[in-house]
């Protein structure tokens, strides 16, 4: 009866193998040499210790002839193969030169078995059936070594995006006002640790997409660094003016706005952070519901008193305009479009008249109503002032009720 070819090329196979299995010291210095000679771009990974390589090399020449020598089983899914993608990913060697790496191992193996296969008397045509079993277990392991590392890979960015995560958090609580923990934030972040700061915030829309799109590019544009995270129903951004004005950054900004958007006023260093964090979210509430616009609390800084204290300006609103709110819709639009005129063109009858394409006299009539019913002057600074703050306060009131 014929010996099946197939048969004698896997029995040889197993036996080279098997025959060279105490000697993977030597070949993982000869691995070692060619890494160094034919793989140059090794000496660029310091993280990898020569112990480390040798170790790796060892168990991945061991376990193809393991492999090919009936050993063991493989090689999809070995785990020598894996643990090597893992450690190396988490290294930062890239995965071309692992790759090329085991492309290697497989070179010197293939040497070995064709020395032992001469030492043998071997037949060389059955010999060659070695080389495709080969090279069959070092694609197996090569793409076991691939799927590894990219899930290695995987995991740090998200290992990487989580820590980022909680640093920016600590920086929005507060936490570097530590000079040490400011100093750690700023080079993990690649930020700044003085200079100046803004700190912009995007509201989440309906339709669960912030309000704010490509702000990091259009930054990069002007060599401005940021860092931006996305929280419960905000979008946060960091931006690093160091001695830049913040004029420039905001007239870049404001295009972008798809939603309410607010920006915080310029503060120094990641120490002032959180504080410039509370200032925009501030700003955020006193722009009305359904607007796109981008806004600065120098802007609104009445709005963002009355934001600040929303049980004190109802009671503003209610004794600076209770009695007006309270006629019928018509009249009360009429009264407060016409306050709200006067006050805006500095308290100038004439102004206010051209503005509301009316007589003069008429401007005066419904002033002196509005006087009757809050029962208190219009003029004087404190009237000014409580005017306008009970206008915004109604503006705001009724915006933020969308």
């Amino acid at each position: 009866m014929v010996a099946d070819p197939a048969d004698a090329s896997e029995e040889i196979t197993h036996s080279l193998a098997q025959a060279r299995l105490n000697d993977v010291p030597a070949l993982a210095e000869r691995l070692m040499s060619a890494i160094f000679t034919d793989n140059p771009e090794w000496t660029d990974y310091s993280p990898v210790p020569r112990e480390d390589l040798w170790e790796g090399c060892h168990r991945y020449l061991e376990r193809i002839l393991q492999i090919l020598s009936g050993a063991v089983s493989g090689p999809d899914d070995d785990d020598v193969a894996a643990a090597i993608g893992r450690r190396r990913a988490e290294q930062g060697v890239p995965l071309e030169v692992m790759l090329r790496t085991f492309r290697l191992g497989g070179r010197i193996v293939w040497e070995a078995l064709v020395e032992q296969a001469h030492a043998d008397r071997a037949d060389p045509d059955v010999v060659l059936g070695a080389a495709t079993s080969m090279w069959t277990v070092i694609d197996g392991l090569s793409s076991t070594l691939s799927t590894s590392y990219r899930n290695t890979e995987l995991e740090k960015l998200r290992r990487d995006d989580q820590r980022r995560h909680a640093l920016v958090e600590d920086l929005l609580s507060g936490r570097a006002r530590d000079t040490a923990f400011a100093q750690r934030t700023a080079k993990e972040l690649d930020l700044p640790t003085g200079g100046r700061y803004l700190v912009v915030v995007a509201e989440m829309r309906a339709d669960g997409s912030f309000a704010l799109r490509g702000q990091q590019a259009a930054l990069s544009a002007l060599n401005v660094r940021s860092v931006w995270q996305v929280r419960a129903d905000t979008l946060v951004g960091l931006v690093a003016l160091e001695q830049r004005d913040e004029h420039p950054v905001l007239e870049v900004l404001r295009p972008l706005a798809r939603g309410r958007v607010a920006a915080s006023p310029t503060v120094r260093g990641l120490a002032e952070i959180g504080l410039a964090h509370q200032l925009a979210l501030t700003t955020l509430g006193t722009s009305s519901h359904g607007a796109s616009e981008l806004v600065s609390l120098e802007e609104r800084y009445p709005e963002a008193l009355l934001v600040q204290s929303p049980d004190l300006a109802q009671r503003l609103l209610e004794s600076q305009l209770g009695a007006v709110l309270e006629l019928p819709v018509r009249e009360r639009d009429m009264l407060l479009d016409t306050l709200t005129a006067w006050l805006e063109e500095n308290c100038s009858t004439a102004n206010a008249a051209v503005r509301l394409h009316c007589h003069r006299n008429t401007v005066l009539n419904r002033l002196h109503r509005i006087t009757t019913l809050i029962g208190q002057p219009l003029y004087g600074r404190s009237a000014y002032v409580a005017l306008s703050l009970a206008l915004s306060a109604l503006r705001l009131r009724d915006g933020l009720r969308g």
